[in-house]
């Protein structure tokens, strides 16, 4: 029997086990996983990052232990089960891959994007923006958007036309920040909004971007801190200028270590 079918099956197994024994597993729902569920994810983009690929193995198997939890309560709730579950992915996978199951003819990856959303409005739903969930971090959520928007051919045909846009959103905001006017936390969200538009014309994921940077920035202050520690003075006391001094130190020690 094949080695994936039975690993999968344990897992089923197990749950089923913590469901009828474990007093913990047995008291959880939806909605009492559904922060866990969050959690686990943020875990797992964290190993992503790190390129912690051993960690990043176990928390595959977190989360997918919620996705069988889940499952689980479908299933006493009469409402889906496992089965149900992976048949309607397997069917939308074949449904949206007529590249791969039916004999319609693609050139590259942005022409099989564009058909997954001529193939999600077929199927019902009003708007490509539909599937963008209201819970996303607003950062992920506008590079969604921007993506699907392209996958309709909306679309800015030149990069340099986008970063002209970005330039002229820096001008609105500065324009409204110099008048302190109510504007400003508009203007600089349109300000943010190009950049990552941007960002895609330069295959940059801003998410990761600003990700790596709060990590360098992390490690950066606090070697900083300890600098400061081991010269025995208290960092809350120092003026901007040996502040930056010792900032300097960490930075020069990190792109030496790096």
């Amino acid at each position: 029997m094949d080695a994936r079918l039975v690993a999968f099956e344990r897992l089923l197994n197990i749950m089923d086990d913590l469901r009828e024994k474990c007093p913990w597993d047995m008291k959880q729902t939806f909605q009492t996983l559904r922060h866990l569920t969050i959690e686990e994810s943020y875990e797992l983009t964290d190993a992503v990052l790190e390129e912690d690929w051993k960690s990043l193995e176990g928390e595959i198997g977190d989360l997918m232990l919620h996705l069988v939890f889940y499952s689980k309560i479908g299933s006493e709730q009469k409402l889906f089960d496992i089965t149900s579950v992976l048949d309607q992915i397997c069917d939308k996978l074949v449904h949206r891959h007529p590249h791969i199951y039916g004999d319609v003819k693609v050139q590259d990856e942005e022409e099989v994007k564009r058909n997954w959303e001529k193939l999600k409005l077929k199927e019902g739903k009003k708007s490509v923006l539909e599937g963008v969930p209201n819970s996303l971090p607003a950062m992920v959520k506008a590079i969604r958007i921007q993506e699907k928007a392209k996958g309709i051919g909306f679309e800015w045909s030149d990069k340099k036309d986008v970063w002209d846009k970005v330039k002229e959103e820096l001008q609105e905001f500065e324009e409204e920040a110099e008048k302190k006017s109510d504007n400003m936390e508009e203007e600089f969200g349109d300000l943010l909004f190009s950049l990552i538009n941007y960002s895609r014309f330069v295959n940059i994921n801003p998410e990761n971007a600003l990700a790596k940077t709060n990590i360098k920035f992390k490690a950066r202050f606090q070697l900083m801190e300890k600098y400061i520690l081991e010269d025995k003075m208290n960092i809350s006391e120092l003026g901007l200028e040996k502040l930056d001094v010792y900032w300097e130190k960490a930075k020069l020690e990190l792109r030496q270590n790096s």
